[in-house]
């Protein structure tokens, strides 16, 4: 019985023909370099060297983005076990380029192109630190090395300041020009090795036997980590919880920009978390801050819980971040922008601010029946007699009302007879009878 079904199991692992062929993973990066997509490709490559895959085909289109990113994904995908084909299939511009230089083959749709890699800040200005400048040419020339490609023009796609004469183009790049191949142009000048119309055209021209073809797939989270730990989206919603929070802490009662703002912070360490980059400890110190901050409020403590709050509240947001530096100026840009809309929130709800907890508002005027002191001027001149020594201060009696007085500096036995000679407020003034006549 052992003996039969032996056989009769090879047999049915061959019939299926995918054991015998070649897997090739294909992965598609069409959208902007950045840290969620770092961490999408890291997953990826893993699965792939799990399924001890013979090939990673990376379907390129993007137009670059932080080059942080991309050198983290340049050493990726040149130090994977699997060797990797780019397909570019559209654009891989700026860090695209760089990224598609450390593969070990580079396959291209026609009417798609490659290169423009000079390094543009945010606003998309050209950055002309000689600095920048030359580590990222460096960068460049070093990956076209990796497989003999030319690194002049690795050089003329960085820097503007270069110029270049493309022989096999018949053309020269001249100065204050970035250099961008056609696909064309990259087959001619050794930057691409094949071109081909689609992922199936592609993987025909790679040559292997039988292959077996897997698409990877992004999870639903990924996507949403990707989102969510994009530069602009961190920042929108850094300035959602640190307005939403401040809010509800100086305006209480409102509730709303309370919970907004713990939404806020949620979804940006919830990105951070599910991309990688965040841990706990990141949450519980973001937490700690927040509790730091609300009791230096009630607890007077002379700035000490608002300062240790504040920073608790910072590291949490830079721990969690990929990039520290680029999380600091979001985050300045956040506190700014918060600032600005909490002075104008709490100007138009000065009303309701908790800052007239501490403010006593009410008043006992005397249109409401109060009356601060009672009003003395009615006893000048008239005549009494002192119940006490006036040394110089006492108390007489005027009529049927005991009146504290005193007098100009001499001193009055008990039993004489004065008179009121000056009323200052509650201060009223007598002198002896005798004296006044």
């Amino acid at each position: 019985m052992l003996a039969a079904a032996i056989p009769a199991f090879a047999a049915e692992g061959n019939a299926g023909g995918e054991s015998l062929g070649s897997t090739v993973y294909v992965i598609e990066f069409k959208q902007t370099v950045e840290p969620g997509m770092q961490k999408m490709l890291e997953r990826a490559y893993r699965e792939a060297e799990d399924a001890k895959a013979e090939r990673v085909l990376l379907v390129l289109n993007t137009l670059g983005g932080r080059l942080d990113s991309a050198v983290e994904i340049g050493e990726m995908v040149r130090g994977s076990k699997v060797p990797t084909t780019v397909f570019v299939q559209g654009k891989a511009v700026s860090a695209g380029t760089y990224i598609a230089l450390n593969a070990d083959q580079i396959i291209m749709q026609p009417g798609s192109t490659i290169g423009a890699a000079a390094v543009v800040d945010g606003s998309g200005e050209l950055i002309t630190n000689p600095k920048t400048i030359s580590f990222w040419t460096e960068e460049m020339k070093a990956a076209a090395l990796l497989n003999d490609r030319d690194p002049n023009i690795a050089a003329a796609m960085v820097n503007p300041n270069l110029e270049l004469k493309l022989d096999e183009l018949g053309r020269t790049k001249a100065k204050g020009d970035i250099l961008t191949l056609s696909a064309g142009d990259a087959l001619k000048v050794g930057y691409a090795e094949f071109t081909a119309s689609s992922v199936d055209d592609a993987i025909a021209k790679m040559n292997l036997q039988q292959p077996n073809i897997v698409h990877f797939e992004a999870s639903v989270m990924e996507h949403i980590a990707q989102f969510l730990t994009m530069p602009i989206v961190m920042t929108v919603l850094l300035i959602i919880g640190i307005a939403g929070i401040a809010i509800e802490l100086m305006i209480p009662g409102f509730g709303a920009p309370g919970i907004i703002g713990v939404i806020g912070f949620a979804l940006y360490f919830f990105g951070h978390y599910i991309a990688g980059f965040a841990g706990l400890e990141d949450v519980i110190l973001f937490i700690i801050g927040i509790l730091l901050l609300v009791s230096e409020l009630f607890v007077p403590s002379f700035g000490i819980l608002g300062i240790l709050g504040s920073l608790s509240l910072i590291a949490s947001v830079l721990m969690a971040a990929p990039n520290p530096k680029s999380a600091g100026l979001s985050l300045l840009v956040a506190v700014i922008a918060a600032g600005i809309i909490v002075y104008l929130i709490a100007k138009r709800f000065a009303h309701r601010g908790i800052w007239n907890r501490f403010i006593l508002r009410d008043q006992l005027t005397t249109a409401e029946g109060y009356v601060s002191n009672a009003n003395k001027t009615s006893y000048l001149g008239l005549s009494g007699k002192t119940l006490t020594p006036l040394r110089p201060a006492g108390t007489i009696r005027l009529g049927d009302a005991r009146v504290d007085v005193v007098t100009s500096g001499e001193f009055i036995a008990a039993g004489a007879e004065v008179t009121v000679i000056k009323v200052e407020g509650a201060r009223v003034v007598v002198a002896l009878k005798e004296e006044q006549q």
